[in-house]
C-alpha cells in the first residue's frame, strides 16, 4: 500500500507501485512511472516520461525528468529511466534525452548521486556508480559501471569513462578515461590506475599486475596506437580487465583518450 502526503500533487495518469512513500509537496507528472517500495522524502519534482526503479530513495529538492537543458529541444516525448536502488540526495538533478541524442537518458542500479549532482540528457551512467557532491555529467555521456567521481568534478559533453574508473575532486574532463583509469587534474590526465577499486572489486595481485603492465605498454611504448593494441592483446587476451581497455581504447569516439603526462 502507498502512503501518500496529503500535501502531494500526483497527475491521475502516473503509475504509483506497491509499498511506495511519497512526503510532502512532492509533484509527480503524468507519463512518471514509480517502482515498488520508492521512497520520495518531500519535495521532489519528477516529469516527464520518467520510470524510477524499484526501493530507489529520492531527497528533498531533487528534480527528475526535466527538460534537457539543450536550445533546440521542442518539448518532445524523451525520457529518463533510473534504476533500481539508487540513493538520490538533495538538490541532484537528471534531464531526459533530446531527439539529437538518444531520446533517452539512463541511470543504472545501485547509484549513489550526492547532493547538487547532475546527469545530463541523453547520458548513459552504468551500475554501481559514486556521484560525490556537485558532480556535473553533460549531455551525451557515458560513464561505466563502478566508476567513482569526486566533488565538483566536470565531465564534457560526449566523453566516455570506462568501467572502474576513478575520477578525483575538482577535475575536468574532456576526453575518454579508460577502465580502471584514475584521472586527475584541473585538466584531467592519467595518474595511474585505480588500484583501491581494483582491490575491491576483488582483483587478484596477478592480475593488476597484468594489467599495470598492459597500461604501461599502452601509454609508453613506441609504435602506432594501433599496433600497441594489437601486441597486448595477443598478450593478454584471456585477462578480462585487459581486454576491457582494450576494447574501449579502440572505440572510434569524438574524444581522444585520456593520457599521462608525457615523461620529458
Amino acid at each position: 500500500m502507498a502512503i501518500i502526503d496529503q500535501t502531494a500533487r500526483i497527475d491521475a495518469g502516473a503509475s504509483i507501485g506497491k509499498d511506495v512513500s511519497i512526503g510532502p509537496f512532492c509533484v509527480i507528472g503524468p507519463h512518471v512511472v514509480i517502482g515498488d517500495g520508492c521512497q520520495l522524502l518531500a519535495q521532489v519534482n519528477v516529469a516527464g516520461h520518467t520510470t524510477i526503479g524499484p526501493r530507489t530513495v529520492v531527497h528533498p529538492f531533487a528534480s527528475l525528468g526535466g527538460p534537457p537543458q539543450d536550445l533546440r529541444y521542442r518539448d518532445e516525448p524523451t525520457k529518463l529511466e533510473v534504476g533500481a536502488d539508487c540513493i538520490i540526495r538533495e538538490y541532484v538533478s537528471m534531464n531526459r534525452g533530446t531527439t539529437q541524442g538518444r531520446g533517452l537518458t539512463t541511470v543504472g542500479d545501485r547509484g549513489f548521486f550526492m547532493a547538487n549532482a547532475h546527469v545530463g540528457h541523453d547520458a548513459v551512467v552504468g551500475n554501481d556508480v559514486i556521484f560525490a557532491n556537485s558532480v556535473g555529467v553533460a549531455g551525451h555521456t557515458r560513464i561505466g559501471d563502478s566508476v567513482f567521481i569526486g566533488g565538483l568534478s566536470a565531465v564534457h559533453q560526449h566523453t566516455r569513462i570506462g568501467d572502474g574508473a576513478m575520477i578525483a575532486g575538482v577535475t575536468g574532463v574532456r576526453s575518454d578515461v579508460i577502465p580502471f583509469g584514475f584521472a586527475v587534474g584541473s585538466l584531467a590526465v592519467l595518474g595511474g590506475l585505480n588500484v583501491v577499486g581494483m582491490k575491491r572489486r576483488g582483483f587478484s595481485r596477478e592480475t593488476m599486475h597484468q594489467v599495470r603492465s598492459a597500461y604501461k605498454r599502452l601509454f609508453d611504448d613506441g609504435g602506432t596506437r594501433a599496433a600497441r593494441l594489437d601486441a597486448i592483446e595477443a598478450d593478454y587476451r584471456t585477462i578480462e580487465p585487459v581486454m576491457k581497455i582494450v576494447a574501449f581504447a579502440r572505440e572510434e569516439r569524438d574524444r581522444a583518450l585520456c593520457a599521462p603526462v608525457p615523461h620529458r
